[in-house]
Order: C-alpha cells, then sequence, then structure tokens
C-alpha cells in the first residue's frame, strides 16, 4: 500500500513538471506572437497613412496633371 503511493505521487510530480515546462514553452509562444502583432499592426497603420497621403496627392491636384497626349 505504502508503495502504491510513492508511486502515485511520483507520477503525479512528473506530470506535473511536464505541465510547468509547457505552460513557460506556451507563455514564451505567446509573449513572442504579442510582440509580432505589434510589430504588424505598426506596420499596417504605416501603410494605411501611406496609402491615405498617396490617394490625397491624386485627388488634391487633378487640374495640375499634364493632359492625355490626344487632346
Amino acid at each position: 500500500m505504502n508503495n502504491d503511493i510513492i508511486e502515485r505521487l511520483e507520477q503525479l510530480e512528473t506530470r506535473l513538471a511536464f505541465q510547468d515546462d509547457t505552460i513557460e514553452q506556451l507563455n514564451q509562444e505567446i509573449t513572442t506572437q504579442g510582440y509580432e502583432t505589434a510589430r504588424l499592426k505598426e506596420q499596417l497603420n504605416l501603410m494605411v497613412n501611406k496609402l491615405k497621403d498617396w490617394q490625397h496627392n491624386q485627388t488634391d491636384t487633378p487640374g495640375e496633371e499634364p493632359p492625355p497626349p490626344h487632346y
């Protein structure tokens, strides 16, 4: 009976060690993904701003563009 308890405790300790390792790996992955998400959001914001600037420049000066060659 005593050996059964010791064996169960050892199994629980082993499982706990694996779970701790898994939790640490998942935490590292979530942290990495958080940084990557922040970087991608920053890049997206830059692209949106560039697109807005480009569109603004395209619609601001339609009269300043030279006429097409067929005029």
